[in-house]
């Protein structure tokens, strides 16, 4: 066996190489250190992270395989980020986890990683880390929740929170009713199950070639979770035996591949930010404009919340993600690989579709095209994006009057006065949401309509933002636009009154005033006011060096590798 890079913490009869072992002698015994691999478990469990609180008893069979496999494992819990509890938003603490993550990688004795995750911003700042420590590693998802129900029917954690809010606030739904759906809507272990954030970063880092083949989608109480982990664990010792690698596994082709499964499943908008950013650390080349060159026409398979019906149990049970890239199989890249080092596409031989009403067959799509669309114009230079498949068709062309929001703040305080003038064909605007203006980039783009709409019977308007939404979150709305007021973009010029053009087929977000007009104008007080940089700590350091949305949000010092060595001793 190839010496490990463990070996140089451990090998030797020195002092030092005495430390490191006498340390760890507290259960191991004497072979653990005879140039074994040492592999950590980058394990995200955490009880404020409720959707990945299962994790532990997955990093249990994780260890069982590394075992088996002749490695040595070593759990390593690191940063946590609960979606639904962190404030002011977990997207603020993306970059720090994946630094925090890189630095422990590096400075301890391992010779690759599982990193374990589940929510949202987990996966993707595993990856990130592992990316620019580029160590072998494997992603083990923590699997979406059951179905639960309330009153027969079906509830899609986080879609049916929005939908039901707004009846609330329609008055077509009793509060009392609303609070009884609470305790039906998490049924059991596991992330959201709908196609949002969580469930897409899975199905994308499995397209992307660093989850096993068909692992993303098992269901969190699902036995054959924890038989993928076990196998997991097994097949981490063979990536550091053979040497495969972030940087020798993943390519510009994995990346595409990713994108293709994005389109063909209706993800999230947030995935889009998320492998800008992985991408960058690998120094890939990618932009905003692949997703809409390589997705865009891409078919919608997937009869998901959302953008369908359907939810991720009955997904899995249909024949998963295997089953649709079977059915766009010749819009992938046939070269790129995966952990196991064989190519995607050989694993979709097989694949079948169960169920057809949950996966529709590449000649009965539920959408033509509907992958991620670019705009651009006026308004967006830098590009903003927006999901058609959650959109309604009658608004993808639209014009109309602008009503503008300088902050989440100023938009709840307005939102339901009955004098605020609006009307159905008015474009809500609402920004200082963007990574910088925050700060963290929010969930807010899809705002809540005016309750004297929603009782006309309203239930979609063109809204933009130069935040984020949820991946569970429906509806005609343009996010991440670049570049963000904060950073001094266009739409911190926009006056309510304005005359907003939104045209999805021309890829066209504009203000319709003369541009030197735009040019003259400033900022209103009201939106400046709330750009008051931090005063200390990582908030102070994020809003220094973030990048925009079009470049992924990462820190501009994070961009890049700094690959696994360290060079000086500890004692």
């Amino acid at each position: 066996m190839a010496e490990q890079r463990s070996s140089q913490w451990y090998g030797g009869t020195d002092r030092n190489a005495y430390i490191h072992r006498a340390w760890m002698r507290r259960g191991l015994p004497e072979h653990a250190f005879d140039g074994r691999p040492h592999i950590a478990i980058a394990n995200t469990a955490s009880d404020l992270t409720p959707c990945n609180s299962h994790l532990n008893e997955v990093a249990e069979s994780v260890k069982q395989g590394i075992w088996e496999a002749g490695g040595v494992p070593m759990n390593l819990p690191v940063v946590s980020l609960g979606e639904t509890l962190v404030r002011p938003t977990a997207m603020l603490w993306r970059n720090m986890a994946a630094m925090a993550t890189e630095e422990m990688l590096r400075a301890n004795p391992v010779d690759g990683v599982v990193l374990l995750g589940g929510c949202d911003k987990t996966i993707p700042s595993l990856l990130m880390a592992a990316a620019s420590v580029d160590l072998p590693a494997v992603v083990m998802p923590g699997g979406p929740m059951l179905t639960g129900t309330f009153r027969g029917v079906a509830l899609g954690c986080g879609t049916d929170v929005w939908r039901l809010s707004e009846e609330v606030r329609a008055g077509t739904l009793s509060e009392k009713a609303f609070m009884r759906s609470e305790s039906s809507m998490i049924r059991s272990r596991g992330h959201c199950n709908t196609m949002g954030t969580a469930s897409t970063m899975a199905c994308v880092a499995e397209a992307l070639g660093v989850i096993v083949p068909g692992v993303a989608g098992i269901p969190a109480p699902d036995s054959r979770l924890l038989q993928s982990a076990h196998e997991t664990g097994r097949l981490v010792v063979e990536l550091v035996e053979q040497g495969r690698r972030p940087s020798n596994l993943l390519s510009r082709g994995s990346f595409l591949n990713a994108i293709v499964a994005l389109a063909a499943i209706g993800g999230s908008t947030n995935a889009v930010v998320h492998l800008l950013a992985i991408a960058g650390r690998l120094g890939i080349e990618l932009s905003l404009d692949d997703f809409d060159r390589t997705g865009a026409a891409v078919p919608l398979l997937a009869d998901l919340q959302p953008a369908g019906r359907h939810l991720m149990e009955d997904f899995h049970r249909a024949g998963g993600l295997q089953a649709v890239l079977r059915e766009v199989r010749d819009l992938l890249d046939p070269d790129a690989l995966t952990v196991t080092g064989r190519p995607l596409v050989e694993y979709l031989d097989e694949a079948q579709i169960w169920d057809k009403t949950v996966i529709r067959p590449r000649d009965e799509p539920l959408q033509i095209a509907a992958g991620i669309a670019v705009l651009y114009g006026n308004l967006a230079p830098g590009g903003a994006v927006i999901k058609p498949a959650a959109a309604s068709p009658e608004l993808m062309s639209h014009r109309g009057r602008a009503l503008v929001f300088d902050s989440v703040e100023d938009m709840h305080a307005r939102i339901d006065d009955p004098g605020l003038d609006v009307d159905a064909s008015s474009v809500l605007v609402l920004r200082g949401c963007g990574p910088r203006g925050y700060p963290g980039m929010p969930e807010v783009a899809n705002m809540p309509l005016p309750a004297k709409l929603l009782e006309l019977g309203v239930r979609d308007m063109v809204r933009i933002c130069d935040g984020r939404m949820s991946g569970t979150a429906y509806g005609t709305v343009v996010l991440h636009v670049a570049p963000e007021a904060a950073a001094g973009g266009p739409l911190g010029l926009v006056e309510t009154g304005d005359p907003v053009i939104l045209d999805v087929e021309a890829r066209r977000l504009e203000l319709d005033i003369p541009q030197r007009d735009l040019e003259q104008r400033k900022p209103s007080a009201a939106m400046r006011a709330g750009f008051a940089a931090p005063a200390r700590g990582w908030e102070r350091l994020y809003v220094d060096h973030v990048m925009q949305a079009n470049q992924g949000a990462d820190l501009d010092f994070l961009v890049g590798s700094s690959g696994h060595r360290v060079s000086r001793e500890s004692h």
